[in-house]
């Protein structure tokens, strides 16, 4: 049997799988948060001994840059290794990937009742396809098509340079900068952006505040969540956090834009993750486009690019991913031999 796992800053879901069951039918799953754990070897050694099954093999996608088969996960302080872990796990192989290629292989396998069209563009057939996942962090990959079939890239784009595009972006890279030294894209695009966001709008922009809602952010653990429930408050919504999610969406479809030329994603560009579709109608709103064609003289090009929002979410996005793990899908496969991941 397989144990496959998406290992993210937040959390960390698994499943076990085998060839009977195959590839949409987990035999056992589990869901935790990453932080709580000093390691995922100690996340899957209790998961393990909570379902009572014996695997053979594991396959896990995470969030930072896989090289010779070691990461050191981005948002956590994790450092991972297919053989350190295949012996302190007891299994054949482990196998460990970039967490958005693993999201770009799924992305074939997808059905039309699978995503929500933002703009429907004029895909050119087998054309680059380009990913970007606003999570804790921000997630790029691509995929290319070499003839036969597409090939799933990962990167680390998310942590090149925050590009400002009008002058109040470049305000907020100026108040960033002493602080940082370096400022990612994913410092101000969701999860460890959003409070960056807050900050400068509060503190330089001087927008109004409202007490009872600084105070929930200043007690809470998570900040992002409690900016993001207040921006999108149906009764009540704060004005200085819904100002930062506007700002939010718009640095996100500026960089969707600068990832859809990078790769010339002919194919289509794909939105996915949790925060993304709390922010469907940020998303379908007119201006998001406007930012993602924002691009000089290669406007009508952007124009006709297709954006499409993953709607696929928790264990069944998960299997799309685990799936998409192993070339041709077969993701059951349990001899070393096979595991052509």
């Amino acid at each position: 049997m397989l144990i496959a796992g998406d290992i993210g800053g937040t959390k960390t879901d698994l499943g076990i799988y085998s060839n009977e069951s195959g590839p949409h039918a987990p035999l056992a799953q589990s869901e935790v948060h990453s932080a709580d754990y000093p390691s995922l070897e100690t996340i899957v050694k209790e998961f393990l001994a909570q379902v009572k099954m014996s695997v053979e093999v594991a396959s896990f996608d995470v969030a930072g840059p896989v090289i010779n088969g070691r990461v050191k996960a981005t948002n956590l302080p994790w450092v991972m290794d297919e053989s350190t872990m295949a012996r302190d796990l007891n299994l054949k192989v482990v196998h460990l990937m970039n967490d958005l290629e693993a999201v770009a292989r799924a992305v074939p396998a997808l059905r039309e009742e699978d995503v929500l069209t933002i703009n429907k563009g004029e895909p050119v057939t087998n054309g680059a396809i380009a990913i970007i996942a606003p999570g804790t962090g921000l997630g790029e990959s691509f995929l290319t098509w070499d003839g036969s079939r597409y090939v799933a890239h990962g990167s680390e784009g998310g942590h090149s340079d925050f590009a400002p595009t009008d002058e109040r972006q470049i305000r907020l890279l100026g108040y960033l900068l002493p602080r940082l030294g370096h400022v990612g894209v994913e410092r101000v695009c969701f999860g460890i952006g959003v409070p960056n966001i807050y900050e400068f709008l509060r503190d330089v922009e001087k927008l109004p505040k409202r007490p009872e809602v600084a105070e929930l952010i200043a007690a809470a653990k998570d900040h992002t969540k409690v900016i993001v429930d207040a921006a999108l408050d149906p009764h009540h919504p704060s004005e200085l956090c819904h100002a930062t999610i506007e700002m939010l969406v718009s640095i996100l479809s500026s960089e969707a834009g600068n990832l859809a030329l990078k790769v010339l994603a002919t194919g289509g560009v794909y939105l996915t993750g949790g925060v993304a579709l709390h922010l469907v109608n940020a998303l379908q709103d007119p201006r998001f486009m406007q930012s993602f064609t924002q691009k000089g003289r290669l406007k009508d090009l952007m124009a006709r690019i297709p954006i499409h929002l993953i709607t696929t979410r928790g264990p069944g996005w998960s299997r799309y991913r685990w799936i998409g793990k192993s070339q041709e899908h077969q993701v059951c496969r349990l001899s070393e031999n096979d595991l052509r991941f």
